[in-house]
């Protein structure tokens, strides 16, 4: 599979349904609702996974259980950068009704950033089979980092291209509306709203770093490690407005994902002697991830029941 007509095929569309997203949708700036975050949720998750049915009909069932895992360990991964992007925002003061503009051009932003990277990594591989050795020994450092340290502060003023853009153009005095550059003073300013975007695209990269590799540890295939990636980070900006407000009830989410880094770093270690099915890596990742949300659940009513 990953003929040339699929990649033009699936990025078209994509761009398709972005265009109709912004141009139709979401053309006025406005605060997204907890009821139109839920629905587009929904649009995501069911186009998603209409896609995965169709990869199952076009080229079988193995390829279909790699996206469905792939894609799996991608919307887990992705619960960090809400969590980032909720922090960004409230560090540069961005109102609810600026947001989703932010978010539309980290989606592109991450689209490219997301397609280079896979390439680089599909050459490698390619030429250096060794390679996946050390994406899997890097991913049981970092879900066992994870795991350990848990969640680390974010502090968004240290990022270091957000101090390279501060010293090298003008910054805005205010925010002027929903426009990443304004003139001010006579010369092109960049605005705070184009600072959130630097730090939200330079965020995506680093985590990027552990989600590759680990879609990687589940496919070689190109275009279902490419699709999966862009599947969920189109959901992305839905699932924020979704769940923003109730990130704290995930309290054990980290440890399901961590989870899944270890298992996945040591199955790309084990491969040469131990092979699993593509069934049985998706059975253990949705278990990971599934026990670690019924443990959530559990602890954020026992900690939101009063006791009698």
């Amino acid at each position: 599979m990953g003929t040339p007509a699929l990649w033009v095929g699936f990025n078209l569309c994509v761009l398709l349904i972005l265009a109709i997203d912004l141009g139709l949708f979401n053309r006025k700036a406005h605060a997204i609702t907890l009821r139109e975050a839920a629905l587009w949720s929904m649009v995501w998750v069911t186009l998603s996974l209409s896609f995965n049915f169709w990869i199952f009909l076009a080229h079988g069932h193995q390829p279909a259980v790699e996206f469905l895992t792939a894609y799996l360990i991608e919307q887990s991964l992705s619960m960090d950068n809400i969590f980032v992007f909720l922090l960004v925002f409230r560090a540069f003061g961005i109102e609810p009704r600026f947001q989703h503009r932010v978010l539309f051009w980290g989606v592109l932003g991450a689209i490219v950033l997301r397609g280079s990277m896979i390439a680089v990594g599909t050459v490698l591989i390619q030429r250096f089979e060794w390679v996946l050795y050390l994406f899997g020994a890097f991913l049981l450092y970092a879900g066992a980092h994870m795991l350990i340290r848990g969640h680390q502060d974010f502090h968004p003023e240290r990022n270091p291209l957000l101090r390279w853009a501060r010293r090298v153009f003008p910054v805005a005095e205010t925010t002027e509306g929903e426009h990443f550059f304004v003139w001010e003073k006579g010369r092109r300013a960049i605005t705070p709203l184009f600072l959130t975007l630097l730090v939200v695209e330079s965020s995506d990269v680093v985590f990027a770093v552990d989600s590759i590799p680990a879609v990687f540890g589940i496919t070689r295939e190109p275009f279902l490690v490419y699709t999966s990636n862009i599947c969920a980070i189109l959901g992305l900006r839905s699932f924020y407005f979704l769940l923003s407000g109730a990130l704290s009830l995930f309290r054990y989410l980290d440890d399901g994902v961590s989870a899944v880094l270890i298992f996945v770093g040591a199955k790309m270690l084990a491969e040469p002697w131990i092979h699993l099915p593509p069934m049985v890596s998706l059975v253990i990742v949705g278990g990971l991830l599934g026990t670690a949300m019924v443990a959530s659940i559990i602890a954020a009513r026992k900690w939101t029941v009063p006791h009698e």
